[in-house]
């Protein structure tokens, strides 16, 4: 594999002056000759896990904080980094306390009323305009505020759905309020600082399957936003981060329709769905030795009705199914489908497929992710890594169509105890995985306020936001 094809234009321009070999010794002076770039990413786990960051994995160099490009800004840059985090300081209890309501009440997607009415009820409570019920659906809401006339919007990403069985075993609660700190952060800094501009915080429901964002975004929720930020806690290294991708997904929803018959006295006179469903996992199974490494197919198989002595004549199979980029998965998905065809041809079984709305695979803008990462790093002392995941987001798909970040960073919780465990969904409740959470709010929220605020900045993102879709295109 190539080093271009491999590493994100950002990682170039982290480091501008190194070629290959360069960029192999910077990496084994960081103690991390055992991840040689030609082997490509390392993925930690094969599940849906935000875990990243191994003890060994590469850590990205920071610079000083940014200065802005507008005249006196170097000035601006203190007071704003001031009001941001006072902010923050400020609204630590409310949001700890709101962090904790949500985790303590978990809900699983687009039933996540509970969350909907305690965020949006805190965000008017704070000077902003809310929509309920936002484009049609029940639990999605948006919060906005404006100052002055004219300026650029900055959006924001608040989840709220947990998991089934598990509750907030991926950390949503701590997403949640960290959308609601950058939002009101921002709110003072426009203000305090006089910038026109707008911030608008979305509430999205059904990350978790649902593709809550996707939905939004085709029906406009996005529309007018010049750039979009949120985070999302993971396992791994101690005060690390991430601005590394994630694989696309395919949900796909397969039925088998049979005949059923006695399964004793006339079993010829059956066409068995239960066999179809069975010969189709094994097909994955087999078509697993010719799969690439870096993707994945996994799935469960569910009836109706099942028992001994009568042939099942359904069967209802969900899978999943990721591949590293939107390209790829598509030329996956097909192999896939034809698995679940050939088994329903084996047995004399009907086939239906219902191929859910893909998740893409973030597109980290490069610009904002360089800027984050000189923040978290200068300011907060938090290393930052271009390590991926295997998991995959709803907001990928929002990377695709305007420039857009969305950071991993660690909270510390158990061995073996990654997102959609219930030792993660312990650790989402700790106080050290809340203040990690606020280090993040603090900087997405410095970030932010440049694409609003700075002119030359935003210039930038949005160069290299049209530069990678002309590429890609």
């Amino acid at each position: 594999m190539s080093f271009s094809s491999f590493f994100p234009a950002f990682l170039r321009a982290l480091f501008p002056c190194q070629p290959r070999q360069q960029l192999h010794e910077h990496r084994r002076s960081l103690g991390c000759a055992k991840h040689d770039l030609s082997k490509g990413v390392v993925y930690l786990n094969p599940c849906c896990d935000f875990s990243f960051a191994s003890e060994k994995s590469s850590v990205l160099s920071h610079e000083p904080l940014p200065v802005y490009s507008e005249k006196n800004s170097e000035l601006l840059t203190t007071d704003v980094l001031k009001t941001i985090e006072q902010t923050v300081d400020t609204l630590d209890s409310s949001l700890r306390n709101l962090s904790l309501s949500i985790h303590g009440h978990p809900e699983l997607m687009f039933q996540e009323k509970y969350a909907h009415d305690l965020l949006t009820s805190f965000m008017e409570g704070n000077g902003f305009r809310v929509t309920r019920h936002y484009l049609g659906l029940e639990t999605a809401w948006r919060a906005e505020f404006q100052h002055l006339k004219g300026g650029r919007t900055i959006g924001i990403n608040s989840e709220m759905d947990a998991l089934q069985g598990m509750g907030h075993a991926c950390g949503h609660n701590l997403i949640a309020v960290s959308g609601v700190g950058v939002a009101l952060a921002l709110k003072a800094a426009l203000q305090t600082h006089n910038i026109p501009g707008k911030v608008v915080l979305l509430g999205t429901p059904a990350e978790e399957g649902g593709g809550g964002k996707v939905i939004m975004l085709e029906r406009g929720g996005y529309k007018g936003m010049d750039a979009c930020i949120m985070c999302h806690p993971g396992a791994g290294r101690v005060n690390s981060a991430s601005i590394g991708s994630t694989t696309a997904m395919q949900a796909i929803e397969v039925e088998f329709f049979g005949q059923s018959a006695h399964a004793g006295a006339a079993p010829w006179e059956g066409t068995n769905a239960q066999d179809a469903a069975f010969l189709a996992y094994s097909n994955i199974s087999v078509l697993r030795q010719q799969m690439k490494p870096d993707h994945r197919v996994h799935g469960v198989i569910q009836g109706t009705n099942w028992v001994p002595n009568i042939i099942p004549d359904y069967a209802q199979m969900r899978w999943y199914v990721r591949a590293p980029t939107s390209k790829e998965l598509l030329a996956f998905v097909e192999r896939v489908k034809k698995c679940f065809e050939a088994a329903a041809l084996a047995t004399s079984c009907t086939v239906k497929l219902h191929v859910e709305t893909p998740y893409f695979d973030l597109h980290q803008n490069e610009v904002l992710a360089h800027d984050f990462v000189s923040i978290v790093g200068s300011r907060y002392g938090m290393s930052s890594s271009v390590d991926g995941t295997s998991a995959s987001t709803d907001f990928g798909n929002v990377t695709y169509e305007l420039p857009a970040f969305h950071p991993m960073f660690t909270i510390p919780t158990k061995p073996h105890g990654g997102n959609h465990t219930p030792a993660f969904a312990e650790a989402a409740a700790s106080k050290q995985a809340h203040e990690a959470t606020m280090l993040v709010t603090k900087a997405l929220a410095l970030t932010g306020f440049r694409v609003v605020a700075d002119t030359g900045f935003f210039a930038k993102v949005k160069g290299a936001f049209d530069a990678w879709k002309n590429l890609s295109a």
